[in-house]
């Protein structure tokens, strides 16, 4: 079987170290003409750790990132409302990773390379359409900027190619644009000395007006630490005021104001925001859930299957686990078509159920609540909600982010290597890339 990925992110990546893993040939192009480690922070949720940790790259996370031990949030006065133990510290088997998103797709980059071959991920070739016949895909390409096009055949091609992925927009071609929030969102980075726990996700604000997240992600020069911070706004509006793009340039002076006065006895906002040497701009959009996500031998994983809004640390989870239950569907089944359909099946229907999910996140509902209530902050958080309602926020993230304790620790993995599996693959490589680059 000879698959071809679109897109070379973490989606992508992780299905062809996944496929490669169970025997099967993959190539991956991606539209960048050079991948680098862009963006900024993500989480990595214990079920998502559990996966790359058991495709051999636990050392390279542990050594990248920071493991979350809390998540705490906070009104905008920095009054402290609730916090809850996060991974290891909430009893799962596998940490829970704060970590630059750049640098996550740079270990699974090094992991392609390393396993399949140093051609198997082309750069600078985007796929533009497909056609299946006599068993097999023909998949159109073109090399950018203003290349030539041309064409290759694979068995099952995997758009992982994003929020605009053509082949989604193939497959279902009246679609309408992304749903817009009505929440601008900025981010940024920059070095500071460790907060709260040291390895603490801070939660401040509300979503009704301005909310602002803080976390760190890598370890810096001794006594200091890489933070990641996300700030939001809601602006407003029938359309976003700029194209969703991660990657897109942003303005200190459009964000900055809405958190001025933003300073605690634990962190200096402003101070963040002000030192940050770039700031990127996203508004926050999603997809409406789709009803099916591929057919034949073409299918789609990650956030060309199901973009969500980036709350609950969903997003970068969730493409993980789409490739390896992939993988193991396609390995197991008899057919590649039995297996897509096998790998939609068990899929399409939890993360659809995460993507309506982060829109009505239940912690940002109580969030709001104490901002209503509180709006000039509060002594105890006691005072402002009930114990009832202190429960429910306990109680939001595991209903909506994570996946049981017991459930997880106690599963079988998604995608073991067999023996069969690993003498189909030798001398680093599984298959061969010929049919692609020749």
């Amino acid at each position: 079987m000879r698959v071809l990925i679109a897109g070379a992110g973490i989606a992508g990546l992780t299905t062809a170290l996944s496929l490669h893993a169970a025997g099967i040939a993959a190539d991956l192009v991606d539209s960048a003409p050079e991948l680098r480690p862009l963006g900024v922070g993500i989480n990595l949720l214990p079920h998502a750790v559990r996966e790359l940790t058991e495709l051999g790259l636990g050392p390279e996370l542990e050594a990248a990132g920071i493991e979350t031990s809390e998540q705490a949030h906070f009104d905008r006065h920095g009054g402290f409302i609730w916090s809850e133990p996060r991974g290891r510290g909430l009893g799962y088997a596998w940490p829970q990773y704060s970590i630059h998103r750049g640098e996550l797709q740079m270990i699974l980059l090094a992991a392609v390379r390393s396993r399949l071959g140093p051609a198997a991920v082309r750069t600078g070739t985007a796929v533009t359409g497909f056609t299946e016949r006599d068993g097999a895909v023909e998949v159109l390409l073109s090399s950018r900027p203003n290349g030539p096009r041309f064409s290759a055949q694979a068995d099952v091609l995997i758009g992982a190619d994003g929020l605009y992925s053509a082949v989604r927009a193939q497959l279902h071609p009246d679609e309408p644009p992304p749903n817009w929030s009505g929440v601008m969102l900025w981010r940024g980075m920059t070095e500071g000395p460790p907060f709260l726990s040291g390895s603490t996700v801070a939660i401040t604000g509300s979503t009704t007006s301005v909310k602002f997240v803080a976390y760190p992600i890598a370890r810096a020069e001794p006594g200091r630490v890489l933070i990641n911070w996300a700030a939001e706004a809601m602006v407003g509006g029938s359309v976003p005021p700029v194209r969703p793009d991660w990657n897109k340039e942003g303005r200190l002076a459009e964000a900055l104001p809405h958190f001025a006065d933003w300073t605690f006895d634990w962190l200096d906002i402003p101070s963040l925001m002000t030192r940050s040497p770039e700031i990127l701009e996203y508004p926050m959009v999603d997809r409406d859930p789709l009803p099916w996500w591929g057919r034949g031998r073409v299918t789609l994983a990650g956030d060309a299957a199901h973009p969500m809004y980036p709350i609950g640390s969903n997003g970068g989870s969730q493409a993980i686990v789409d490739a390896r239950v992939l993988a193991r569907c396609l390995s197991a089944a008899a057919d590649a078509e039995a297996g897509l359909a096998a790998y939609e099946a068990e899929r399409l229907a939890t993360v659809n159920a995460i993507v309506l999910a982060n829109r009505a996140m239940p912690v940002d509902a109580v969030l709001d609540m104490v901002s209503a209530r509180a709006p000039d902050g509060f002594e105890r958080i006691e005072d402002v909600l009930s114990a009832a309602e202190l429960a429910a926020l306990r109680d939001a993230y595991r209903a909506t982010s994570l996946q049981d304790v017991a459930a997880l620790n106690a599963r079988p993995p998604i995608a073991p290597l067999g023996a069969g599996s690993r003498r189909a693959c030798t001398a680093g490589r599984c298959g061969s890339s010929a049919f692609l680059l020749g």
